[in-house]
């Protein structure tokens, strides 16, 4: 895939958006604009009253408290004075105005990612590259390549709601990030290299007994608990000739990744029942299980001819019945239902004004 893609490290966060827009030729800025000088492209009937929830910069990755009513989220706003990616929390019922200024709950210092809530609603969990380095990490020179970093100042945090860091749950060399927390609040999933590889792991909700859950070589990332805790639903590269293990290898010993080709796969907790979901080609990522466990919603722009086209999309866990979620704008992702499967949350760059900025929306969602 030539054309550069939206999305970059971490649970895939925006952090480095600006940058890889900068190599967008005309036509991928143009479509942001009339993206946003037609609000209403096509229906989307799943997403009823929509509501944008900020307005400037990138802001993704907004997940849902335990009772629904709140959301912790990273963004680069800045309005805000950030140089890149922080972490945010607020109630959903403050959200929406464009004045309003949620609180910061990382520490300000160094690059962010991955924020989930812990069980309980008053900490929350996150990623930061603080402890190597007070300022943003540089973005590696990558020449004209399409990559994400693998920062290894990367380690997993508790904070609570005043900024206050109550815990730190991973110390080992490498990169450590992409915590999710599972419904059941026990468990915490996330990315590792300190295999020497891109892994699963799992850890006890206190950081204790780590164990990894994958184990084939490949990018394995961004993993969501199912409703009921007993699986995972996560995207993977998973190189194959020798010409694409050898480019993996050689990219993650520069602390780099290529994810344009990536697809979704679900295991179980225990590492057994490893399946891929999807065979669609390109890049398949930011997957969440609906609240019934029978379906995954995903981003994808295996339908773009340009490569950049990211929508939403959802299928059955068996593979069957892929259905197409959203129609507007040029960049959907990081979709995420609320606990009850009413709300679903997601970013978008529609209604941009034309600007690089991704936004936050809610919906109503209708099955």
């Amino acid at each position: 895939m030539k054309s550069p893609i939206f999305f970059t490290l971490a649970c895939a966060a925006l952090s480095l958006n600006a940058q890889t827009e900068k190599n967008h030729d005309h036509a991928g800025h143009h479509h942001a604009h009339s993206s946003a000088a037609e609000p209403t492209v096509k229906a989307e009937p799943h997403l009823q009253n929509l509501k944008q929830l900020t307005f400037g910069g990138d802001n993704a990755e907004a997940y849902f408290s335990f009772d629904g009513k709140s959301i912790v989220f990273q963004s680069n706003n800045p309005a805000w004075g950030l140089n890149c990616d922080q972490i945010f929390f607020t109630e959903l019922n403050k959200m929406g105005n464009k004045d309003f200024r949620p609180p910061m709950v990382s520490t300000g210092e160094g690059r962010t990612t991955c924020s989930y809530f812990m069980p309980g609603d008053s900490t929350m969990v996150y990623a930061s590259t603080h402890l190597g380095s007070k300022v943003c990490p540089p973005v590696p020179e990558t020449k004209g390549v399409y990559l994400w970093p693998i920062y290894e100042d990367f380690d997993i945090f508790v904070t609570d709601k005043k900024g206050n860091i109550t815990k730190q749950l991973t110390n080992e060399p490498g990169y450590d990030a992409e915590a999710t927390v599972s419904p059941d609040g026990k468990s915490i999933v996330f990315t590792s290299t300190r295999s020497g590889d891109l892994e699963l792991y799992i850890m006890d909700i206190d950081g204790k007994n780590v164990r990894q859950i994958t184990h084939d070589l490949g990018y394995d990332g961004g993993a969501f608990f199912s409703p009921d805790s007993k699986k995972l639903v996560f995207r993977s590269s998973r190189p194959k000739t020798d010409e694409e293990i050898k480019s993996y290898k050689d990219y993650l010993s520069r602390n780099l990744v290529a994810p344009t080709n990536m697809e979704i796969y679900t295991v179980n907790v225990d590492g057994t029942d490893l399946k891929q979901i999807t065979s669609l080609g390109k890049a398949n990522w930011a997957p969440f299980y609906h609240p019934s466990g029978e379906k995954i919603i995903f981003s994808s722009n295996h339908h773009s001819e340009r490569g950049y086209d990211f929508q939403l999309f959802m299928i059955n866990t068996d593979g069957t019945g892929l259905e197409r979620i959203t129609h507007n704008s040029i960049f959907n992702a990081f979709p995420m239902f609320s606990p009850d499967g009413k709300k679903l949350i997601f970013s978008s760059n529609r209604f941009n004004g034309g600007t690089r900025d991704t936004n936050l929306f809610i919906a109503d969602w209708v099955d």
